[in-house]
């Protein structure tokens, strides 16, 4: 199962890699086959995984503040906080249209915690404390600003696959809710997360950051109604990147902004639409929601 997962991500990334190239291809008139060229040999990188491990090593620290949500639970869980580590390699370099504006990559595998053991819990009884540990791989993109020198902003956009553990901490649980959170406790899960951000150069090897995410954890993982709707997903980010480099050519300035509000609102919407059903559109069952509040530097070497 595993090997079908990487083998629909590697196809995934591809379809976006050539359906971009084609686009860029197209829309190149007579008058600036000169500046294609340059692009083209300075710029592009044919091979699928060439920048996956050749751009700055980064380490990325966050901590961050919960809630947890699952549809047809009676209690309530405690919010837990957050801590969180990512480990990867960064690309941000000058944009060909504009050299102040920056286009930024950060692909990482992950590692996390959120616990009430992180934010004292709660006593009471139709509250239930969780312990929660996952582990996965990610990538963030987007456009961004050169203001000097050192300083830098960088509005993106996150998309990450993981796997969790969840312990339920708490004793007292109703029959009816244990029906559910029996589903995820002490089992490894599978979820999908988004998140959206801004990060701000302040030293030419360190960064700062805020962002919102969006998480979700499947109680059974039903692989093809994930592909469906992953797929529905990826067309709608693959329309709006498309989007994004027509702005782009006009206003590059815009396209940072434009690029940000865009992919994060679709991403939120969907995710809405998810709460009821894991694999919207397609009939499933709800998953246990992260909503989370995160807060972290970044060390790029």
């Amino acid at each position: 199962m595993f090997y079908k997962k990487l083998l629909l991500i590697m196809f995934l990334s591809l379809s976006a890699f050539f359906y971009s190239y084609a686009q860029d291809e197209n829309d190149t008139t007579a008058a600036e086959d000169t500046t294609w060229t340059e692009f083209h040999n300075h710029h592009w990188r044919f091979d699928l995984f060439e920048d996956e491990f050749n751009g700055r090593p980064t380490i990325d620290l966050t901590y961050g503040l919960s809630k947890l949500s699952q549809n047809g639970l009676n209690g309530s869980f405690a919010n837990p906080n957050l801590m969180e580590v990512k480990l990867g390699y960064t690309n941000l370099e000058s944009s060909w249209r504009a050299d102040d504006i920056l286009k930024y990559k950060f692909k990482y595998f992950l590692l996390s915690n959120i616990s009430t053991n992180l934010s004292n819990g709660s006593s009471a009884s139709n509250s239930y404390n969780t312990d929660l540990w996952r582990f996965g791989f990610g990538w963030a993109s987007g456009y961004g600003y050169r203001l000097s020198s050192a300083v830098k902003i960088i509005p993106y956009y996150d998309y990450a696959i993981d796997w969790s553990q969840l312990q339920m901490k708490s004793d007292r649980i109703g029959s009816n809710d244990k029906s559910i959170t029996d589903l995820y406790n002490n089992s490894f899960r599978f979820g999908t997360s988004t998140e959206g951000g801004i990060k701000i150069n302040i030293l030419p090897q360190i960064q700062i950051g805020a962002a919102y995410e969006r998480s979700i954890i499947f109680p059974r993982h039903i692989f093809w109604k994930w592909v469906g709707s992953a797929l529905v997903e990826a067309a709608g980010q693959w329309g709006i990147d498309s989007f994004v480099n027509k702005i782009m050519d006009h206003s590059p300035y815009a396209g940072p902004v434009v690029s940000f509000v865009l992919k994060n609102a679709l991403s939120y919407g969907v995710y809405e639409l998810r709460k009821e059903k894991m694999n919207w559109p397609f009939d499933s069952a709800a998953p246990l929601l992260y909503d989370q509040v995160k807060f972290g530097v970044t060390f790029v070497f």
